[in-house]
């Protein structure tokens, strides 16, 4: 049997990111967490924290957080069934992995909804879609919005919808770099928008238009509401989400590259199998979200 103050212990450090904020958050000494966290270590015989700036969880690390996270969500559905157990103050942590747009779009609306009544603390970490999956495989989360269809070892997987992009530009960006038309020589010259490196929407929209690959310069931008001002702006062209630029190209502010040439990006709700209330509610409120927004 695993201490279950010495797994909290573990799952503040790897949430805090180092031993001494962990402490902070547990109100004991940083001692007393490394000693907590050293004797799992014993326990288990191997190391479940890579000491460095932040502190980050090792694989069995990363199980052994989630399986505190279920554990949990579990105690605070038997105090639904059985009302002799002790009530806790503490909110279940949801710790759950979602790509930006939909974070910026249509994700965020439905967690604060469902978060405003659920006692639940929500862990939202943002990555690309195609790879939300991978932080669900490691146990760094319990649930995940993926481009995977496919569930991952111990999950199930629930079609969500798709979310459309568009290559989109300013009305002066395009006069300046597609003058004579959208073609690979000016797509290789026009500067394009990268959200990051895992970004591929812009390299995989090019390759359907011209029926090979292309290499693009490319400005870096982390953000989906600097994404949208540099477009804006006519820093590049990138590939926008429909939902949070409808209205500007209603306006006219921004312009589609090749008219009618969508890049649809289908989207799963991951989860962690063992059930539990809470992990469900969340499931069913982005699911009616994803309803309402997606394709």
């Amino acid at each position: 049997m695993l201490n279950y103050a010495a797994l909290a212990a573990l799952a503040a450090v790897v949430r805090e990111g180092s031993f001494e904020r962990a402490a902070q958050a547990l109100h004991v000494t940083p001692s007393a967490v490394s000693q907590r966290v050293r004797l799992l270590e014993e326990r288990v015989g191997c190391a479940l924290v890579v000491r460095g700036q932040p502190c980050r969880a090792t694989e069995v690390g990363q199980h052994l957080c989630r399986h505190l996270a279920q554990v949990r969500l579990l105690e605070h559905d038997l105090q639904d069934v059985l009302p002799v157990a002790a009530p806790t103050a503490e909110r279940a942590r949801l710790p759950v992995a979602v790509n930006a747009d939909s974070l910026a779009s249509w994700f965020a609306p439905a967690a604060a909804q469902y978060a405003a009544t659920a006692p639940v603390l929500l862990e939202l970490t943002v990555d690309d879609q195609d790879h939300t999956a991978e932080r669900l495989r490691s146990g760094a989360v319990l649930a995940a919005v993926t481009a995977l269809a496919k569930p991952a070892a111990g999950c199930n997987s629930q079609a969500l919808g798709t979310l459309r992009y568009l290559a989109v530009a300013s009305p002066d960006f395009m006069a300046r770099h597609f003058a004579d038309g959208v073609q690979a020589r000016s797509l290789a010259l026009a500067p394009s928008l990268l959200f990051d490196r895992k970004d591929q929407l812009q390299t995989r929209w090019v390759r359907r238009q011209c029926r090979k690959a292309v290499p693009l310069p490319c400005h870096l931008l982390p953000s989906p509401q600097a994404f949208i001002e540099a477009g804006l702006a006519g820093m590049g062209w990138g590939m926008q989400p429909l939902p949070l630029v409808q209205p500007l190209l209603a306006a006219g502010r921004l312009v589609e590259l090749v008219p009618d040439t969508p890049l649809d990006v289908p989207l799963y709700w991951q989860h962690a199998r063992a059930a539990s209330a809470l992990l469900d509610g969340l499931g069913r409120a982005v699911g009616a979200a994803a309803r309402s927004a997606l394709a």
